[in-house]
């Protein structure tokens, strides 16, 4: 949500209004963030001239200033009939100092590295890379905008309200004057994504107007305000639990209608249950145990056909939780291997430069183990270069050798390999060989059938593959006669969901003690996705999808991955991992997993949806969907009626029920979507998370934009209650 303004022309006696009201509504914001006085604060607000750099030749100065909502950032452009641009806080993922990105590391010299830093976007934006005239400067722009951001951050739902409301109110007072007419007022509603009829707001204004001014203005627009923000589901349910006295209790405290409102905008009264979002799960079982958040091209930012490649595509991955990147490896110029898509026009990076960020980014968000995926088709040559830069950039990080003294029988687990990195690849023989050299031939059997050349793999980069070889997949009867456990395969999707579908358990059982991994089918040249349920369904651990494309697939991972701490590892349900498990997805014979419960869920409203179209007058008509994931006999959709013009407080009030057999597999997803009946319903927000982590009772629902970033403000409010099926 954001109300960004333009700074209009104004004239000399208007000037001074505004810079007066300006300075009074700076006041409040920075009071409201906890920085009144903050000098850093005061920094960004004076603001300052920068060198915007886009490349060797362009590089520009600009004047950019925070503005007194303390949430924009507004930049003067110099070009004729170009507006002046702006952008909300919210939109930015960091802030780093020095020449960190690779537009700065390209086009400037090291000397200048003290002056530089990059405001790095949310979503597929491109970096807005700057370099201040002195080191002094450039920290402080740094740090004063880290400062505002975790400060709009840390600001409860009720405090994010008011603070966007009130500054969606300074932009309907055109005339700043503080004070805000029936015009301006119905413009407010605009801006807050209502629309109203004129009588309607006539009749609130009215209410408010109590001086008979014919303008609102100090109480009047606080009054206006709470009649605005007004609950009237939480006055119902409130006075279902409180009694005489008109408070209700929990535990040893009396809560007010307030306090109950606030209670219930707490982050753990929120739907998912709280104890899920930190490491809840038993860490310390076999790899092959758990699911892998997993991404594939992890290098690509857009398509495969001719989309860039880049090192910020792996921190985006990590941060997002993602435990095994992809790396696919191609000889470069001056003996450098380099990353791409080989055969396309997209561009190429440096290995060692995405073996750098991987090894800074990698444990921020998780310090659980790290897998890296190499697609290798390099030169003997360039292969041992690649060595050389893992070892020496990944340092004793890397895992090289098993875990203990003797050959290994299974994988060490989670926690034994916290902040660890394992190389996901070919190797010239088999562990065994390491422990007693005759068990083991030079080269693989499996690798030579087809091909009768010997394998092209240079020996330093084969010693690093420890728990993850990479062998080709010939059935699952060759494969637990013939394979080790640390010997995995890599699927194309269409196989993998043939064998999900038609050999359910057997995929299961192989799963049990040994690693899978999932891509997407070549022909996703744009980079979609493929639903990921029925792979997780059939046990597969690295379910790889594209992180650079957010869609439906990408938000059921996300929801997946919600929970245990955010940590990229999710423990399989116990008849994922019992070797003596007849479960299977499709036939779905009874067993432990059966555990049939009935789903109620009453959507009741909705609070501060954002616009789907910038216009002031573009008001969504918002529609909420229900969905279930799981075994095909899980999923279901349920929708509401679309609520017309509102998407502010929108109330709908509508029960579902839905049957769930194998809740220990089920995800439920709620999608706000802008109703249109002459086309397709254009995404607002969504949430997914597990059956199993939902919350009982009246919770709310945060919501997450197209990019998987939480709108701030924005939610459902809902009644989820689960019961045993009769």
């Amino acid at each position: 949500m954001q109300c960004i303004r333009q700074p209009p022309v104004r004239t000399s006696s208007e000037e001074l209004l505004y810079k007066a009201q300006s300075k009074k509504v700076t006041r409040l914001n920075a009071k409201l963030l906890g920085l009144e006085g903050d000098g850093e604060l005061q920094f960004l607000l004076a603001g300052g001239d920068l060198l915007k750099v886009r490349s060797s030749s362009w590089k520009k100065t600009r004047f950019f200033k925070l503005q007194d909502d303390c949430k924009t950032l507004w930049t003067e452009s110099k070009k004729t009939f170009r507006s002046n641009r702006t952008f909300s806080l919210d939109d930015i993922s960091a802030v780093r100092q020095g020449r960190q990105s690779e537009g700065l590391k390209k086009y400037t010299e090291e000397t200048v590295d003290p002056r530089c830093f990059s405001i790095i976007f949310k979503g597929r934006r491109k970096n807005l890379d700057l370099i201040a005239s002195s080191e002094e400067e450039a920290g402080r722009w740094v740090n004063g905008l880290e400062k505002v951001i975790a400060g709009l951050n840390n600001l409860d739902r009720q405090q994010k309200t008011e603070h966007w409301i009130f500054n969606c109110m300074r932009k309907a007072d055109k005339n700043v004057d503080g004070k805000l007419s029936p015009d301006e007022l119905k413009d407010l509603m605009h801006f807050i994504n209502i629309d109203v009829e004129d009588d309607y707001v006539q009749m609130l204004f009215q209410q408010c107007d109590t001086s008979k001014s014919g303008y609102l203005s100090g109480a009047e627009i606080e009054h206006f305000y709470e009649l605005l923000t007004h609950r009237a589901e939480i006055d119902i349910i409130y006075s279902e639990y409180a009694r005489s006295t008109g408070l209700m209790v929990k535990g040893k405290k009396l809560l007010s209608k307030d306090g109950f409102l606030m209670y219930l905008q707490h982050r753990e009264s929120f739907i998912l249950d709280p104890r899920h979002s930190s490491v809840y799960q038993d860490m310390s079982q076999p790899l092959s145990h758990y699911y892998m958040s997993s991404s594939h091209n992890t290098y690509l930012l857009e398509d495969q056909l001719k989309g860039p490649s880049s090192t910020e595509a792996y921190i985006k991955a990590l941060l997002l939780g993602s435990r095994c990147v992809e790396l696919d490896c191609w000889d470069g110029s001056e003996g450098e291997p380099v990353i791409y898509h080989g055969y396309t026009l997209t561009s190429k990076i440096l290995f060692k430069d995405a073996v750098k960020a991987i090894h800074e980014y990698a444990f921020k968000t998780s310090e659980y183990p790290v897998i890296l995926s190499l697609e290798n088709h390099c030169s003997v040559e360039q292969q041992r270069i690649m060595a050389q830069h893992m070892s020496s950039i990944l340092g004793p990080a890397l895992l090289t050798q098993p875990l203990g003294d003797a050959m290994p029988t299974g994988f060490p687990s989670p926690e034994d390999l916290k902040r660890r990195f394992l190389i996901k690849g070919k190797r010239l023989n088999k562990l065994e060989a390491v422990y007693a050299p005759e068990a083991g031939p030079t080269d693989d059997a499996d690798e030579k059938t087809k091909s009768k050349k010997k394998l092209k793999l240079a020996k330093e980069l084969s010693d690093m593959v420890v728990y993850c070889k990479s062998v080709h997949f010939h059935g699952f009867e060759d494969a637990k006669d013939n394979l080790s456990f640390y010997e995995m395969s890599s699927f194309k999707e269409g196989k993998a969901l043939k064998l999900a579908e038609e050999s359910a358990n057997g995929y299961i059982r192989h799963n049990m003690d040994k690693l899978s991994r999932v891509y997407p089918a070549g022909s996703r040249t744009d980079s979609s996705n493929y639903n990921p349920v029925p792979f997780w369904n059939a046990g597969c651990q690295m379910v790889a999808l594209n992180f650079q494309t957010r869609c439906a697939d990408m938000s059921v991972n996300q929801g997946r991955f919600l929970v245990n701490g955010r940590s990229g590892y999710v423990l399989k349900p116990s008849f994922l991992r019992d070797a003596a498990s007849d479960f299977d997805p499709i036939t779905l014979t009874r067993g432990p997993w059966l555990q049939h419960k009935t789903l109620h869920v009453m959507v009741i409203s909705g609070q501060q949806l954002p616009k789907v179209k910038p216009k002031k007058k573009s008001i969504v008509d918002p529609v909420v969907r229900v969905e279930v994931y799981g075994v095909p006999a899980d999923v279901a959709v349920k929708e509401t009626l679309p609520v017309d013009n509102n998407g502010f407080n929108p109330a709908w009030n509508e029960s579902f029920q839905f049957d769930v057999f194998v809740p220990e597999l089920a995800l439920v997803r709620f999608i706000v979507e802008d109703h249109d009946s002459a086309s397709d319903n254009e995404f607002v927000g969504q949430y997914t998370l597990p059956f199993t982590s939902l919350q009982m009772g009246y919770r709310h629902v945060p919501l997450h934009n197209k990019n998987g970033d939480l709108l701030p403000s924005s939610g459902l409010f809902v009644h989820v209650m689960v019961v045993d099926a009769q």
